[in-house]
């Protein structure tokens, strides 16, 4: 069986982190999914590191911002080995910062391959995940994931589906496109249209429009090892993490 984690920025909104991960463990889940605002001071590191040891989660997997991954590399790192973190990803660009053309993505995946060097060096993974504009042609018809992956040929993917979907491009085309590329998913879904308006249209997993048992069967047959339960916004961070994990552990 799967053992499914939990992104933790699902449940930023809803203090403190010591309740959330009682409630994770509560509820079953064996691993969580770090991001950057959990890392940019020490204390809560060190206080992060020791809520983990006290419900028993693991965090192989963690999201650090771009700039700390090139500037702080051994900061990312001496975080990595504290929190158990096996594979660090980058998740997104500022928006003035996004290429836009396929030239300029390239140049990202270069930039990408030469951040994560220290990382890979280290011993760690390092990827990239997703959002929807990586899978929306340009004017130039690059797609800006392709452009990416020829520009960083080592870097690993955190493919994030509903995003994906959420483009108008197909899951299972890219899931097989780069198969070889996926270490790790973010498992979420999409509810049908307008429905959810005050959750951004997102949906509970197995309660949206996402094909999951399809897509689980297409993924477990990639290289991806951590499947990452999120939701962007949801009202009730609970009713969200119980009622996920019971579905995707029926997928």
């Amino acid at each position: 069986m799967t053992d499914f984690s939990y992104q933790l920025y699902s449940s930023r909104n809803f203090p403190p982190l010591s309740r959330t991960l009682v409630m994770l463990a509560r509820l079953g889940y064996g691993e969580v999914e770090g991001y950057h605002a959990l890392y940019v001071d020490a204390a809560k590191v060190a206080e992060l590191a020791e809520l983990l040891e006290l419900t028993g989660l693991g965090m192989p997997t963690g999201h650090f911002g771009l700039e700390m991954i090139e500037e702080a590399p051994d900061r990312v790192i001496e975080i990595a080995r504290l929190l158990g973190i096996g594979t660090v990803y980058c998740p997104a660009l500022p928006p003035d910062l996004q290429p836009d053309t396929g030239v300029a993505w390239e140049i990202l995946g270069h930039r990408l391959a030469a951040a994560g060097k220290p990382i890979r060096d280290a011993g760690l993974g390092f990827g990239w995940h997703n959002h929807d504009l990586e899978f929306i042609a340009l004017k130039d018809g690059a797609i800006p994931l392709e452009a990416i992956f020829a520009g960083a040929p080592e870097l690993e993917w955190q493919a994030d589906i509903a995003w994906l979907a959420r483009s108008g491009a197909d899951p299972f085309h890219w899931i097989a496109r780069f198969a070889d590329r996926i270490t790790a998913v973010h498992v979420k879904d999409i509810a049908p249209a307008g429905q959810n308006t005050g959750e951004d249209g997102w949906a509970d997993v197995g309660y949206g429009t996402l094909d999951w048992p399809g897509l689980m069967t297409a993924l477990r047959a990639t290289r991806a090892r951590h499947f990452v339960i999120e939701h962007d916004n949801p009202r009730d961070p609970e009713r969200f993490a119980e009622r996920s994990l019971t579905a995707a552990r029926a997928f």
